[in-house]
């Protein structure tokens, strides 16, 4: 039986774990110091609360965290990697740039263990439901092909440590990107009395997008707070593109703003707007 340490129980760690205690693995997970959600999630996925010293003795970790918590979570680990004699293989599948996945690649191969870059793309995954992709890259995925025999999709994305970070990026980019730009837009319309105008035209023009936005606005909402650092990742990785990085830099601060108000005025608005776009 594989033993895979998941890191952390959030929505998409618990749900992955799930998916592999399902599929005969022995999943472990570090519960110090979290909340009461997040042991409930664990509990009710099968997943076991675990020592260091038994993470580091796992056949694979996979860092599934916050963006912003990536680089602290593998410096927190380095300690007792280099301490382990064996080793786990190292997949950090978070939402980063590849400047920052060579960060965190550099911190644990110097523990000698062996890192992998990894991208989930999609949603947590369901009972029947075969997603997300959770792709890796690397100099060698031979390792982490064990997690398509317990029940994850698992893909190889040609490239060494950053192409499976870049696809992430990219595909974020977009995903989240647009409904970004759909909340700058629809605020604004809101604001000068024009959102009734706008959902009529939308209605009639473009009915994919509506459709879009009636589900991805109350997605968003309550996840603001994760996708705002994940778009400074996005930033991040338009390097030389002065606009791109603009862009970007303004959906982190719109998701910030949103984060913080949860509840508010502007999260209201576009409550009531995908409300109303569900039922044309």
């Amino acid at each position: 039986m594989p033993t895979i340490v998941v890191i952390a129980p959030g929505a998409m760690g618990s749900a992955i774990g799930a998916r592999l205690v399902e599929h005969g693995a022995r999943v472990l997970t570090a519960l110090d110091g979290r909340g009461e959600a997040s042991r409930a999630r664990a509990a009710a996925a099968g997943m076991v609360d675990a020592t260091m010293a038994e993470l580091v003795a796992a056949d694979i970790l996979l860092s599934i965290v916050p963006p912003a918590d990536a680089e602290t979570l593998a410096r927190r680990l380095a300690p007792a990697l280099a301490a382990a004699p064996r080793k786990p293989v190292y997949l950090d599948a978070n939402a980063v740039s590849p400047d920052t996945i060579a960060r965190i690649a550099a911190v644990v191969s110097e523990t000698g263990a062996p890192f992998l870059d990894g991208a989930i793309l999609g949603l947590p995954p369901k009972p029947g439901s075969q997603g997300p992709r959770v792709y890796v890259s690397g100099a060698d995925t031979a390792s982490a092909l064990v997690l398509r025999d317990l029940g994850l999709d698992l893909r190889v994305c040609p490239g060494g440590v950053g192409a499976a970070s870049s696809l992430k990026m990219s595909y974020a980019g977009l995903n989240k990107g647009i409904t970004a730009l759909a909340a700058i837009m629809i605020l604004a319309a809101e604001r000068t009395g024009a959102g009734p105008a706008l959902l009529d035209e939308l209605t009639e023009n473009e009915p994919a997008l509506l459709a879009r936005f009636a589900k991805a606005l109350p997605d968003m909402a309550p996840k603001a707070y994760r996708w705002a650092p994940e778009m400074d990742e996005i930033a991040d990785f338009l390097g030389p593109d002065a606009a791109g990085r603009q862009v970007f830099s303004g959906y982190a601060d719109l998701y910030t703003r949103l984060a913080a108000e949860v509840g508010g005025s502007e999260t209201a608005a576009l409550i009531r707007f995908a409300a109303a776009a569900a039922e044309r």
